[in-house]
């Protein structure tokens, strides 16, 4: 159960990052950056995401035990 539990938050963060990588990249897109740039700042985006969950994760982990 706890695999289970394991991989359905890691697909849900996944999907939670690319959302944001797929609005920052439309965002740029929209404010007349060029492909490379909108797919930097999606990039960072989808960065920033992940590293954030892992961070909270970190945290919880260290509350918890």
């Amino acid at each position: 159960m706890t695999v289970a539990i394991a991989l359905l938050t890691t697909t849900l963060v996944i999907i939670i990052a690319l959302l944001a990588a797929v609005g920052a990249g439309k965002l740029a897109r929209m404010d007349g950056a060029t492909y490379p740039a909108a797919l930097t700042r999606a990039a960072t985006a989808f960065a920033t995401v992940i590293t954030l969950a892992t961070a909270v994760t970190g945290a919880l982990a260290a509350l918890l035990t």
